[in-house]
């Protein structure tokens, strides 16, 4: 990531594939899943920063960010608003996994203005978590990181290559990480999905057994603009698992536009 422009703005730490930003091309804005931060998305940043502006970041609380974790979705909407108003984002298309999906959510239902379009990557209009995560952060952080690709990743997958969420989990405080899964569980806005008026593109995976695939088809039905890509042999981590079929659905949502 050294060639990449690093830097923090309203608190919130973030990696770009150049700046300043071209104004006559889209933003895509990744958003990182709970306990994770920008390294998510290293494939996109690199495969796609030659087409389009890119821009990942760490949410409050986490990674290089001096911005203290929020407690919901609603907050953290409200600081990433805030993040693309302060840093000027042309065009900007909100991507996010998980949490970050979720924050991309409820950024279309309270920030319209702000977007231009927006991805919605492994995630879900509501996101309840079991009690048995709780469980295992409060019992042992260590080894709960360290037995997330299991749970979050297609058994097919190189796992050499997604070693980076295990160790990026471990680095991020379990209070951090508890919190994100809170605010998860809190969220739901399966009620509100019509409400959107967004271009949308939701992107599962036919082996994400967080988000299973119905999640996403369900986002299809609900947003009126929305089109949906099912990848095959990938889990929940489809931006590492899959980076060439995300970046190619990401080129094709964009260049349609």
């Amino acid at each position: 990531m050294e060639r990449f422009y690093s830097g923090e703005i309203n608190g919130i730490s973030f990696v770009a594939g150049g700046w300043p930003l071209a104004e006559d091309a889209p933003t895509l804005l990744f958003i990182h899943g709970s306990g994770g931060d920008h390294s998510l998305w290293s494939e996109q940043l690199k495969g796609l920063c030659g087409s389009f502006n890119v821009v990942a970041l760490d949410l409050p609380g986490h990674g290089a960010s001096s911005s203290p974790p929020s407690k919901s979705i609603s907050e953290y909407a409200a600081k990433v608003a805030g993040f693309i108003r302060a840093a000027q984002l042309p065009m900007p298309v909100p991507c996010g996994l998980s949490i970050g999906g979720a924050i991309v959510l409820q950024l279309l239902l309270d920030y319209p203005e702000e977007l231009f379009k927006a991805v919605l990557v492994s995630t879900g209009a509501r996101l309840r978590v079991s009690p048995k995560i709780f469980d295992a952060i409060d019992k042992d952080y260590a080894a709960f990181a360290r037995g997330i690709l299991p749970l979050a990743a297609a058994p097919a997958s190189a796992h050499e290559a997604l070693a980076s969420v295990v160790t990026v989990m471990e680095a991020t405080p379990p209070k951090v990480t508890a919190g994100d899964f809170r605010a998860c569980d809190a969220f739901d806005v399966t009620s509100r999905l019509g409400e959107i008026n967004k271009p949308v593109l939701v992107l599962s995976a036919l082996e994400d057994k967080l988000t299973p695939p119905k999640y996403g088809e369900f986002l299809k039905e609900k947003i009126p603009d929305a089109k949906l890509a099912l990848i095959p042999e990938a889990g929940h981590l489809l931006p590492l698992e899959a980076p060439g079929p995300v970046n190619e659905a990401l080129k094709d949502f964009l260049a349609a536009l």
